[in-house]
């Protein structure tokens, strides 16, 4: 026989091993270095809060007199702070206002009048002193719009536009209020532009839709009525930042008010890491520098912001407190009534631990918009990169929502009408494309879109077959209004009038209000759905009918489907005689003997163990282990009890050898000694789902090998740490019900025909 390798010595616990190979190792972190820009919220140059008013002007802002003031001290101080309101919240210790802002008592108007008068210093001073609870609790009372929101992205990596449009239904039939594309090819957002909101029309009115692009392509694209919203009007916390993106503060508010004249929604976005990716920290901390971005935008007049990151998240979360601070500074945007699209866009992190744990507060406060821009379609066809949630996980984000019982502005998708609304969408728009003469689709290319978790599964167009298209609409300026009539005149009439509702919106204005979305063809905002959080039983609540919409999710079990899947695996074994009765089971006298004492629906309702195990084959296995060692077995039914232990209990009383089985329908099995405590058994098979039928053989060798006075090894049946609560507690929950319905306390035990287990 060869001699072994010798292995090296270990010099490394070997866990360290294991956690090298989870997800979370492929994060990496950033040290605090507040000099250097890391830091989330004391930074090496923060300012303390000070402002110093002369005949009604700011003369000084956070300690920077007027002569010193960059262009966004200027814009905060002319167009932001209130002159009349800085005495009296300047004056207000910072730790007061943050016990205000969790204080019931205190209204968000007040808290909303109060910060008119704060500077960004002094705003950042005060959320800054809340703890992650608090701010969670603040947010909830402090957003705007009482009932809550959600943005989905629709992009794809071939900007195929037919897939475009297919996603685009999917996210309106899944409840997102608004649906955002960008492209691959900067040149392709024309075409992207048409074939979402020909598919954001599928199956309601009201959902807004926006195209990501260059500022004034962007812009254009809105002017002719393709877009409803614009949120990616870029805003800094630094001078240096915006003079990089040849940008002013004035120059963002003249684009803001460009799309509030065409009716066009409008939020700005900023958020923490951006000043810091670009090189113009200033060694200021994350949240200083996101207080005077969303200041500026007070100052602007826009409705909202998109705020809590975005880009710059992935940086944040490296830092320590870097998540708290996304939070924050959310607050510090509904603190200043402003519409709030709270980031959770870009995907924080490999792990899906963190990854949940940052979603959660934003689910159970609410918010207007609580990821602004949930991937609606798969990971690699992000063409913003990874979401924080994407198509992949969005089963599990609705089942957030159920267990929390929070609304995170989704419903589930059933596998019909998300057949029905993909194949309706990519039909709708292949009708404008032939209609428009921009291109003809056949069937195979349509086929393959429908059906199609994502692009690599496609066989529609390509990047320069969109570009040919997107050239073509921009070049013949069409609008949103060929779009209509092309559907109109292929017979998607609905389709067509849900268009045009959108149009008719931009003209009335109604949601250029704040925290505006559309619901059931009703514009909803803070307007006239205000949040009016005031302690328990107040603010938003499911509705009876919304909290059954988010419980509707898939495969959830009831006792009818129990039975139906128990009456299935009963095919096939009808032969077996499992209700023979041959008398009431009396003790044994035989020393050789081993009763295996079988619960109430065993083989009369229950077929089959929870590890797939016709349970025929269970008791074969068993009698087979007992017989090997040369005893008999003899097959008992017991109809007091349904608990295991007591199954096994009882059946070694009746045991000639004093050694009984107990075996549960489910698969769960003990061997048992007569004498001893209920749960003091002698083996336990209790993972019924990893218990296979070798192992029930070995159970059944051990329990003879007992009788025999021999102290056998106990039968171990591995695990790795399966979640098998999680996977089948709510079946057995219901398998047990159905067991303890057919018990009858005091009747009589009464023995099987033997040949049950035969097979």
């Amino acid at each position: 026989m060869p001699e072994a390798t010798p292995r090296p010595a270990p010099n490394r616990w070997q866990r360290f091993v294991e956690w090298d190979e989870r997800p979370l190792r492929l994060d990496r972190f950033a040290v605090e270095d507040p000099v250097n820009g890391f830091a989330a919220f004391a930074g090496a140059r923060d300012p303390a809060p000070e402002i110093a008013i002369s005949a009604g002007r700011v003369v000084s802002l956070d300690g920077t007199p007027e002569a010193e003031f960059d262009m966004i001290d200027a814009f905060i101080a002319r167009h932001h702070i209130d002159p009349e309101m800085v005495a009296e919240a300047m004056a207000l210790p910072s730790e007061a206002v943050a016990r205000m802002l969790v204080d019931v008592n205190v209204p968000r108007a007040e808290l909303v009048r109060l910060a008119h008068g704060m500077t960004p210093a002094k705003l950042a001073d005060v959320v800054a002193r809340l703890n992650a609870a608090e701010i969670t609790f603040a947010y909830a009372k402090m957003r705007a719009r009482k009932t809550p929101g959600n943005q989905a992205h629709v992009t794809n990596a071939k900007d195929d536009p037919l897939q475009l449009a297919a996603d685009a239904a999917i996210a309106v039939a899944l409840g997102f209020d608004e649906v955002e594309t960008t492209m691959r090819v900067s040149r392709n957002a024309w075409s992207n532009a048409l074939a979402c909101c020909v598919g954001a029309a599928v199956g309601r009115a009201g959902t807004l839709f926006q195209c990501s692009s260059e500022e004034a392509e962007e812009l254009r694209i809105g002017m002719a009525g393709f877009t409803s919203y614009a949120e990616t009007v870029s805003v800094y916390g630094t001078e240096k930042a915006f003079v990089d993106g040849d940008d002013t503060p004035w120059s963002k508010a003249f684009l803001a008010a460009a799309y509030a004249s065409r009716g066009i929604k409008m939020r700005c976005t900023s958020g923490a890491g951006a000043e810091l990716l670009m090189g113009f920290h200033e060694a200021k901390s994350l949240l200083y520098l996101e207080a005077r971005c969303l200041c500026l935008q007070r100052g602007m007049g826009v409705q909202g912001t998109q705020n809590g990151g975005i880009d710059g998240a992935p940086l944040a979360a490296t830092i320590p407190g870097g998540v708290r601070e996304l939070m924050a500074e959310n607050l510090l945007a509904v603190w200043l009534d402003l519409e709030c699209a709270s980031g959770n866009d870009a995907r924080t992190s490999e792990s899906e631990i963190r990854i949940g744990a940052k979603i959660l507060p934003y689910l159970i406060a609410g918010s207007d918009l609580i990821c602004s821009g949930f991937g609606s379609i798969k990971k690699y066809d992000n063409s913003f990169n990874p979401s924080l949630f994407n198509g992949e996980e969005l089963e599990d984000y609705l089942v957030l929502q159920r267990d929390f019982e929070a609304d995170g502005g989704l419903v589930p998708l059933g596998a019909d009408l998300a057949l029905d609304r993909r194949r309706r969408a990519v039909d709708a728009l292949a009708a404008v494309l032939e209609e428009l003469g921009l291109g003809s689709p056949d069937a195979a290319m349509r086929e393959s879109v429908v059906f199609a978790s994502g692009s690599e599964e496609t066989a529609s167009y390509g990047p320069r077959e969109a570009a040919v298209i997107s050239e073509a609409v921009r070049e013949r300026g069409l609008t949103v209004l060929d779009v209509v009539a092309a559907l109109d005149r292929r017979g998607f009439r609905d389709e067509a009038e849900n268009l045009l509702f959108l149009l008719k919106l931009r003209i009335s204005g109604d949601y250029l209000q704040t925290s505006a979305c559309v619901r059931e063809g009703r514009v909803l905002s803070a307007v006239n759905d205000p949040n009016d959080y005031a302690g328990p039983g107040s603010g938003y609540r499911l509705s009876e009918a919304r909290r059954q919409e988010i419980n509707a999710i898939r495969d959830v079990l009831d006792r009818e489907t129990v039975l139906a899947t128990a009456a299935t695996a009963a095919r096939g074994w009808e032969r077996i005689p499992f209700g023979r009765s041959m008398g009431p089971a009396v003790e044994g006298e035989a020393p050789d003997e081993i009763v295996v004492g079988v619960s109430p629906a065993f083989g009369l309702q229950l077929f089959e163990t929870l590890a797939g195990h016709p349970l025929p084959l269970v008791l074969k296995a068993l009698v087979e282990g007992i017989e090997s060692r040369g005893l008999k077995a003899r097959i008992v039914r017991m109809r007091h009890t349904a608990d295991t232990s007591f199954l096994g209990l009882s059946a070694a009383g009746l045991s000639g050898s004093g050694v009984g089985i107990g075996l549960q329908a489910k698969g769960t099995a003990v061997i048992h000694r007569r004498g001893r405590l209920p749960h003091n058994n002698l083996e336990l098979f209790s993972n019924a789902p990893l218990v296979s039928l070798a192992h029930y053989r070995a159970m059944g060798r051990n329990a003879a090998d007992h009788a025999l006075g021999e102290l056998p090894e106990p039968v171990v049946v591995p695990t790795h740490g399966e979640a098998l609560g999680a996977r089948f507690h709510a079946q057995v929950a219901l398998i047990y019900a159905v067991e303890t319905s057919l018990t009858e306390p005091g009747t009589a035990p009464e023995t099987l025909d033997i040949a049950v287990a035969r097979g």
